[in-house]
């Protein structure tokens, strides 16, 4: 028997309205990079930390699939199919089986190239966007999967807070801890680096010997973690990459002198730079160390964060 028409069977899934997504910028607290693998990626042993400084992406319907910006990088960035957040909503589309019909509008504050896995954070959202606009229903964790395959960093931006990650540094498990909220300062450097560039030159200062010791293992970190004291988490933080991010642009060194003799309690370079993040032993002191960077002159711009807080959400 034929089951009798209803008016909601001819109503499109998901939101009617548009649908706003928040995502953080991540940094690496420990980034211990391990030697290339066969697939042409390094095997990564991270820390990440989400911080509150976010894009913002709105996903209204349409009847076909296109992205518009403002903020951080326009008219630099790319917004045709290259885009990761284009790439984002096709992988999400052919998962689901949906149409990848959406008109997606991006609010950028996260630096282009900056090692705060910004366009990560960007697909990242627009997997959440889509997710609800399409009324797709998928769980976090298959939202992850998809975000594998797009980049290392996009499942950690999926859930955020602070999370270990191994592989090619899209594994990822959440670090349990006692709650806490820890206060940094991301000064923002002219212009970007390429990421690939950074392991190019991190491998050519390891062939040469002149890399520093690698990392060891995560524990120590997590360990800081545990104790909840600024100054023990200062002194667990590493980055196998900061040495070929300093070889690549010595002008960084600059900025953690600057930013340590304003009173952070340790600099490091965020991720494969150029960024520099700075962590501070609380609130006032990270707006302080913010202001007395930008009027050092040895960065772009200087903020004050907070973390962990969540990955990509709708607000």
């Amino acid at each position: 028997m034929t089951e009798a028409w209803r008016p909601e069977d001819d109503q499109p899934r998901g939101a009617s309205g548009p649908v706003r997504v928040r995502v953080p910028a991540k940094i690496n607290l420990h980034l211990g990079v391990g030697p290339l693998r066969r697939d042409g990626y390094h095997e990564l042993n991270t820390v990440y930390h989400a911080i509150s400084l976010h894009d913002e992406l709105t996903a209204r319907r349409g009847d076909t699939l296109t992205l518009t910006m403002e903020g951080e990088g326009t008219g630099e960035l790319a917004l045709d199919d290259s885009n990761l957040v284009l790439r984002a909503a096709h992988a999400l589309a052919g998962y689901a089986g949906v149409p990848p019909y959406a008109r997606l509008h991006l609010r950028k504050q996260i630096p282009l190239a900056g090692g705060l896995a910004g366009g990560s954070a960007d697909a990242a959202a627009a997997l959440v966007a889509c997710d609800a606009l399409w009324g797709t229903g998928l769980s976090r964790d298959e939202l992850a999967g998809i975000a594998a395959d797009l980049g290392s960093d996009v499942p950690f931006l999926i859930h955020g807070g602070t999370a270990l990650g191994t592989g090619r540094g899209e594994a990822v498990s959440p670090v349990l801890a006692r709650p806490t909220t820890w206060h940094w300062v991301v000064a923002v450097a002219e212009g970007g680096l390429s990421t690939p560039e950074v392991y190019r030159e991190l491998d050519r200062l390891r062939d040469a010997g002149t890399a520093g010791a690698p990392l060891g293992s995560t524990d120590a970190l997590l360990a800081a973690l545990r104790q909840r004291d600024p100054a023990v988490l200062a002194a667990a933080l590493g980055n196998d990459m900061q040495a070929a991010a300093l070889s690549l642009r010595p002008a960084l060194g600059a900025t953690l002198k600057a930013g340590e003799a304003a009173g952070a309690l340790a600099g490091i370079v965020s991720g494969s730079g150029p960024t520099c993040v700075f962590l501070a032993a609380g609130e006032s002191d990270a707006q302080r160390i913010a202001t007395e960077l930008a009027a050092a002159g040895v960065c772009r711009a200087a903020r004050a964060a907070h973390g962990p807080v969540p990955g990509a959400r709708v607000v």
